[in-house]
């Protein structure tokens, strides 16, 4: 529809008039939602001048009045289908898009007011995921798995929900719902719909009260008992538009008609419509017996929440697809993770970020291979196999005539036999060198380097002959059998053939210790946040700051990806025997954001050797645990601490646990400390005998 500034832009442009100077009606016009060409002549003092300049002026404002309001050009809703018991050329005006598609030539809400449904049919990759999840397990299991049959009380996957364990279970990866999941410990289908509805604007300022009322740590109020039934499964929150229209038809007699048009005068805020609404549910409230103070406590409810409610319907369904992809997560990971891949940019930050959960999972992952391996990521005996359209600088023509070649012919026997089947336009060494360094040929047995040395030679054989059998076993050439590669240089081709490598990094050999030691991938580290990682070091330049003292700047490696990191005077001086060419070490410090664009840092402050660091964290090392509650979870008595712990420095780690949160919080090496009967006491001075321990 034309707002008043692009109806004025409009007739400016039909009238002759310049970008400039149409630009100076447009600017006339107050910055103000929603206003009216009427409203913006009383308001601007600047828009009465240029319209009583002149006639022409005039008229152009006139006509700018005459069309504010109209649509402005023809647009097809993205999902909204319209349907009829009779056919829609007898009931409303229709059009053609292209050639296939009609368009009905009135609106979404003239639609509605003459009495035809509306519906919205929205696409979710989120059910493609589903469905190929549900499709591999049946086929790994060698049985039907019936989706729509899970019970939903399955403690696994709510369990999944608990732990906020959600990445890739839809509408619940973002950090704040999972936050969101960890306070409130879901226990049923309802926990997860309502946080599902409540994280949304406006409801949020709701998720504190909906926990407390859930964990019994403030009272539930209902309004009035006959609110009970419609209020109970929200902890007498009112979370969604049902439970409006349900209020409004449970004490006023409303009709869900009714009670529908008070929900959108609410929403639409609207105030002579919300005025009217108040008029009819005290009105109808004291008919059905209540007193006129309640129906005004449970109206002045209903208009402070119903703006933000969310609907239920919609809430639930979303919610049961989540569930749904829970269940399978928790049951079937292995098919679950083979499906999400698929649906992700193979080079994508969510890619890496999926990878990693494998890692933690120890959910094997494995090459693509030329005689296995499909379009997509496959299951192979519980082990996710790379697809063929996973491995970069690959054509898809290219990958299609691979598998049709092989489903017409058998497997390929050997990488002669190969490079002779497949079409001659595709024997260059760029179609060739990704399908190598991703692996797809290991099964072949000869090493990547030695493939490599001996592909010139074999297309130069197979280009000669012209695929003369006879001609090429005369001209056939022999593998130039070579010493694999080193292994950094395998994994760097690997990583640019997959986007990931699979035959692991030198650190993974510590791999343990992101389980159990603190440590992140070097993908998970968040900014301005302390926090370690580990890897392999390389590209080390040291320098001299203009004071002269010494510093470095390096990379940082893992299976994941690469930081870098810079390491000041203070701790250069400390740790620069560790910081050699190929080392394995484990780092602390935070990472920031460079002043160059789209660039990273991480500002070390302490380092370990990764070998040195395993052996610490193996030793059964005694912790101290300090429990904030609500009482004692303030910034004044976190200072008391730090001047404690600074006191008692030694080698014991410092663990915080927050009772609200439920969350674990392990301080930083330098505020480790050396146990003793005066450090206990001293913290117990703090934080009350009953919350500080040691474990």
């Amino acid at each position: 529809m034309l707002a008043a500034k692009m109806s004025l832009r409009d007739t400016a442009r039909v009238f002759g008039l310049t970008v400039a100077e149409a630009q100076t009606w447009s600017n006339a016009i107050p910055n103000q939602l929603g206003i009216s060409l009427a409203e913006a002549r009383q308001k601007s003092k600047e828009l009465q001048n240029l319209i009583s300049t002149n006639d022409v002026n005039r008229l152009l404002y006139e006509t700018a009045e005459k069309i504010e309001g109209v649509p402005r050009h023809v647009s097809t809703h993205a999902a909204g289908v319209v349907i009829s018991d009779n056919p829609l050329r007898d009931i409303v005006p229709l059009q053609k898009k292209n050639s296939e598609l009609y368009l009905t030539q009135y609106t979404m809400g003239n639609i509605e007011e003459i009495g035809l449904l509306k519906m919205d049919f929205l696409g979710l990759k989120n059910l493609t995921i589903l469905n190929d999840a549900v499709q591999l397990a049946s086929a790994a299991c060698k049985e039907s798995i019936n989706i729509w049959e899970i019970p939903m009380d399955d403690d696994r996957t709510l369990e999944i929900f608990r732990k906020a364990d959600t990445n890739g279970v839809f509408q619940f990866e973002s950090p704040g719902i999972k936050n969101v999941l960890r306070k409130l410990g879901p226990e049923s289908i309802e926990d997860i719909a309502a946080v599902n509805a409540l994280y949304r604007p406006g409801p949020m300022e709701q998720i504190d009260l909906f926990v407390s009322r859930k964990k019994g740590l403030a009272a539930i109020d209902y309004l009035h008992p006959d609110l009970k039934s419609i209020l109970e499964v929200t902890y007498g929150v009112m979370v969604y538009q049902e439970q409006v229209m349900q209020v409004a038809s449970r004490m006023a007699g409303f009709s869900l008609g009714e009670a529908d048009i008070l929900r959108r005068a609410i929403g639409k805020k609207q105030k002579s419509a919300i005025d009217e609404e108040r008029r009819h549910f005290i009105e109808g409230s004291l008919q059905q017996g209540y007193s006129e103070q309640t129906a005004e406590q449970v109206y002045d409810y209903i208009e402070r929440f119903a703006n933000y409610g969310f609907n239920r319907s919609h809430s639930v369904a979303y919610s049961f697809i989540a569930y749904q992809l829970a269940y399978m997560k928790a049951h079937f990971p292995e098919a679950f993770f083979a499906a999400l891949l698929n649906s992700v940019n193979q080079h994508s930050d969510k890619m890496r970020e999926y990878f990693i959960e494998l890692k933690r999972r120890n959910i094997s992952i494995s090459y693509p291979d030329i005689n296995t391996s499909n379009w997509k990521f496959a299951l192979q005996q519980q082990t996710i196999q790379f697809g063929l359209g996973g491995i970069k600088g690959l054509r898809r023509d290219f990958i299609q005539e691979i598998i049709k070649e092989r489903q017409a012919h058998g497997h390929y026997k050997d990488f002669v036999q190969f490079l002779r089947r497949i079409h001659p336009k595709w024997l260059k060494n760029e179609n060739i060198t990704p399908l190598i360094f991703s692996g797809a040929f290991d099964s072949f047995g000869h090493s990547r380097a030695t493939l490599l040395q001996s592909l010139p030679g074999m297309l130069n054989s197979i280009d000669y002959s012209g695929n003369n059998i006879d001609l090429f076993s005369i001209l056939e050439p022999k593998y130039v059998e070579t010493e694999e590669m080193p292994l950094l240089e395998l994994l760097d081709l690997e990583e640019a053939a997959l986007g990931h490598s699979l035959k692991g990094h030198p650190i993974d050999q510590f791999g343990k210790l992101y389980n159990n030691g603190a440590v992140a991938y070097v993908t998970e580290l968040a900014y301005n946040k302390k926090m370690r990682t580990m890897g392999l070091i390389k590209d080390i330049r040291r320098i001299q700051t203009k004071k002269g003292d010494p510093m470095a700047f390096a990379n940082l490696t893992d299976s994941t990806g690469e930081i870098s990191i810079t390491i000041f005077p203070e701790y250069y001086i400390r740790f620069m025997k560790l910081l050699k060419t190929n080392q394995l070490l484990v780092v602390e410090g935070k990472l920031e954001r460079s002043k160059q664009a789209d660039k990273t840092n991480f500002l070390v402050t302490h380092i370990w050797d990764a070998e040195a660091y395993q052996e610490m964290m193996g030793q059964k090392k005694e912790n101290v645990f300090i429990r904030l509650t609500a009482e004692n979870n303030k910034p004044e008595l976190f200072n008391k601490m730090y001047q404690v712990l600074g006191n008692q420095r030694g080698d014991h780690p410092v663990i915080l646990y927050n009772e609200i949160t439920k969350q674990t919080m392990r301080l930083s090496a330098e505020n480790w400390v050396a146990i003793s009967i005066g450090l206990l006491e001293s913290l117990k001075a703090v934080f009350g005998n009953e919350n500080v321990a040691v474990k």
